[in-house]
């Protein structure tokens, strides 16, 4: 039986003014594969990706990792700590920081975790260049001296540093041009791959998900309404799919 690499189980989160975000949300996501979520602005798909690393709290229900409630690691900021150490995070901005070289960037996670400056250095090398970035020839750069699709590079790198189980993915590519985000789909599907990792990819680019995920979660006003394989998204009877593709795909039947 496939294990469960993220479980939601029964998860909802209500502001104090009382908007409800998520909505008694339960999924099962296998280990070792992609899934998009997909929906409009404000439906709740961030919101859902941040309950995964504790960045937000179900007011119901709970988040597993591998089996192990993210609700208890909210007990102490220790074993939060531990939860996102585990949990590769990438978005859109890259979050890099400016003052840190590429290579510092890269191992930061390794070497907040009090890994060895050596060992720190050799896995920065080992994901710059499972990226697809020269280590030689960027390690002493800086972000603003690298081009978009390379700071998005770098952020994945980092993402992937202290080779973690879950690897949650917000708009990563949105801020790119689109030769740019078609190059770094193409790298990350190949990527994704070899590394084996449970994906959560938040997008609301509808052919992004269907060629980077093999399932694909439709949210709206905080609830899932449709949950389908990749494949079957375009022939969907399902009205919230079928609005959603034919919004993205308008003026390819005039």
């Amino acid at each position: 039986m496939p294990t469960a690499g993220v479980e939601f189980a029964k998860v909802s989160y209500t502001l104090a003014d009382g908007r409800v975000l998520l909505r008694d949300i339960s999924l099962k996501l296998e280990a070792g594969t992609t899934t998009a979520v997909l929906g409009r602005s404000g439906s709740g798909k961030t919101t859902l990706l941040r309950t995964v690393n504790g960045l937000v709290r179900p007011t119901a229900g709970d988040v597993l990792v591998e089996g192990r409630g993210v609700s208890a690691a909210h007990g102490s900021v220790r074993n939060l700590v531990a939860l996102r150490r585990g949990i590769g995070y990438v978005i859109q901005e890259t979050g890099l920081f400016p003052h840190m070289t590429v290579e510092r960037n890269a191992g930061l996670a390794l070497e907040l975790a009090g890994r060895s400056q050596a060992e720190t250095t050799a896995r920065a090398k080992e994901v710059l260049e499972l990226c697809g970035l020269n280590f030689e020839e960027l390690q002493g750069r800086y972000p603003w001296q690298l081009s978009g699709g390379q700071r998005q590079r770098v952020g994945l790198a980092r993402a992937l540093g202290i080779d973690p189980l879950v690897l949650l993915m917000d708009e990563p590519f949105g801020a790119l041009d689109p030769l740019t985000r078609a190059e770094m789909q193409r790298m990350l599907r190949d990527l994704l791959k070899r590394v084996g990792k449970t994906v959560l990819l938040v997008t609301h680019d509808l052919d992004e998900a269907l060629y980077l995920a093999g399932r694909v979660v439709f949210v709206a006003e905080g609830a899932v309404v449709a949950d389908l394989p990749s494949g079957e998204v375009l022939q969907s009877e399902n009205h919230h799919v079928k609005d959603y593709v034919l919004a993205v795909h308008h003026g390819e039947n005039e």
